[in-house]
């Protein structure tokens, strides 16, 4: 069965009548749909699963809500920015960064969504934005507070004050240049990317992360401190250009974010305003193939055929899937590229495994608990190696634990806490056997948090529990190798090195979300939506320029 998108209507169209295909209902692919509906563009979302999230699926259970990925907002103003997006108004064109959101006021605000983002979400800042935990029992609150921030380091190393001070100013050029100058820059040829790397090489943004903080502070506390934050799109730190420095600036800045009812609160929020536009979602609607035709140029996409067989058509497709995966859904006559080539290449994310558990709350034995808490392991730059480099699941770990209730505790049952644990492991090039390793590591884990007393009498307090591994993002998420967070941050896979927002083999077919550029991270992938939705808008004005 072959089904035409419908066309916009006459008044709709910017400039010409056009229908889009977007493959993935995770952020990335809402945002995009969003976009390319005030643009005019009818569009459908064809998602794999029984909701939409991708990554930002809900995973319900007994009375308990856990968000299965992503939990930390920062920049709300791209949010607003979407949800204040209406038919016809895409601006594309405006300031990225407009002067309101650079006044500084934003982290002390108390609410930080914006008058269009609170008619579909509530999100509240956090602090601090993350409890580091030490594994000799010490922790750092870091909540881009000045005057704490150096009372901590005081107490930590005194003698990396000063260096402290010049690694803020050295930050604060990356922010300036690496995200508020380039954040939204497409880098579609090499030209484009060769003009910025003198700033990079002056502004030291391309030495690695961990030798760039190390320049600056001798304590090991504080380079974890000031470097674990690429971790958190998939980075290793000792791998990743030290532009990734920006991220400090950027919680900063804007501080650190959550939605009430979970990030998955913020894609039921995405959903309806995508709907409100005139999209449309199709769950349980896996894509087989991505249907090329053959012209006098390039190929050109022109639908997807979905598992069930049927056939969708429309005048582009973008996909907010995985780089590898979105690619194999191509003919490989139609690939530029040799597709076994491409993947070898490739280097994908860490993987992770993620604990999902509820318990009895305790006030007092959990009065150390905070929304977000990094729980560091024995092992730094040793630990790092052997998930990044050696692809071995380590004795020792470390985990990044939510505990969301802590800021609401509608996610759970009245008395009780909703958490979940994130441990850092190999991707699937390990060989590990994870229906074997799993559940020992999960035992570990637990066994872990309750004894070190991060939260007390677990065991005994502990109302349900299940946990995912990289089998789960290989197998349901269609993710190469079970990467976590698509490909893996490093300089050669980073702007335009990076998969192209725009397809160089196939006309028609565009790429959206963590994978792409500008990189991964939940504000990056907004932000390639719009990067993508503008150079959609430069080809469909091409194109109707052509048709005059």
């Amino acid at each position: 069965m072959t089904a035409t998108l419908a066309p916009a209507t006459a008044t709709q169209a910017r400039p010409r009548a056009t229908s889009a295909i977007v493959i993935g209902s995770g952020i990335g692919g809402l945002a995009l749909g969003i976009r390319l509906q005030a643009m005019g563009i009818a569009t459908t979302i064809v998602e794999k699963l029984d909701a939409p999230g991708g990554r930002a699926y809900v995973r319900r259970e007994n009375g308990y809500t856990f968000d299965m990925g992503p939990t930390v907002l920062t920049v709300p103003h791209i949010i607003e920015e979407l949800f204040a997006l209406e038919r016809g108004e895409p601006k594309l064109n405006e300031p990225d960064f407009p002067a309101h959101v650079l006044d500084g006021k934003r982290i002390t605000t108390g609410i930080s969504g914006g008058p269009k983002t609170s008619e579909y979400v509530t999100i509240v800042p956090v602090k601090p934005f993350y409890r580091i935990n030490f594994d000799d029992g010490s922790w750092y609150d870091y909540d881009g507070d000045p005057a704490n921030t150096r009372a901590q380091i005081s107490a930590i190393a005194p003698e990396d004050l000063a260096g402290y001070d010049r690694f803020h100013d050295a930050a604060e050029r990356i922010f300036t240049r690496g995200f508020l100058g380039l954040g939204y820059t497409y880098f579609g040829d090499l030209l484009t990317m060769l003009k910025i790397v003198p700033d990079l090489v002056r502004l030291g943004a391309m030495q690695p992360l961990y030798r760039f903080v190390s320049r600056f502070v001798k304590s090991e506390k504080l380079r974890a401190v000031l470097s674990f934050e690429s971790l958190l799109v998939g980075g290793n730190p000792m791998h990743v250009p030290a532009i990734y420095a920006m991220i400090h600036f950027v919680e900063k800045t804007w501080g650190v974010h959550f939605a009430l009812g979970g990030t998955g609160a913020l894609v039921r929020g995405f959903v309806r305003k995508f709907e409100e536009l005139g999209g449309t979602i199709r769950y349980e609607s896996e894509v087989a193939k991505i249907d090329v035709e053959k012209t006098t140029g390039k190929p050109r996409a022109r639908g997807v055929t979905l598992a069930s067989g049927e056939t969708l058509r429309a005048d582009l497709v973008a996909s907010n899937g995985d780089y590898a995966g979105t690619y194999s859904l191509i003919e490989k006559r139609y690939r530029k590229i040799h597709p076994d080539l491409r993947l070898k290449l490739a280097k994908q994310s860490m993987s992770v495994v993620v604990i999902y558990f509820g318990f009895r709350a305790d006030p007092k034995a959990d009065k150390e608990l905070r929304h977000h808490n990094i729980i560091l392991g024995p092992r730094y730059a040793g630990l790092l190696a052997d998930i990044f480099d050696r692809h071995v699941l380590a004795p020792d770990f470390s985990q990044y634990l939510h505990v969301p209730t802590l800021t609401d505790p509608s996610m759970a049952p009245a008395g009780h806490h909703a958490a979940y644990t994130l441990i850092p492991v190999p991707h699937n090039a390990s060989g590990i056997d994870w229906s074997v390793a799993g559940p020992k590591l999960v035992e570990k884990v637990i066994a872990m948090l309750d004894e070190r007393g991060h939260i007390a009498n677990l065991r005994d307090r502990l109302t349900t529990s299940s946990f995912i591994t990289p089998t789960y993002f290989e197998q349901t998420l269609n993710s190469r190798l079970g990467n976590a967070f698509g490909l893996e941050p490093i300089f050669v896979q980073s702007a335009f090195f990076r998969p192209h927002n725009r397809s160089e083999d196939i006309a028609g077919l565009y790429l959206v979300g963590a994978n792409t550029q500008p990189g991964g991270g939940t504000p990056a992938v907004m932000m390639s939506a719009k990067m993508t939705a503008r150079v959609i808008a430069a080809d469909v004005a091409r194109l109707a320029r052509s048709q005059r």
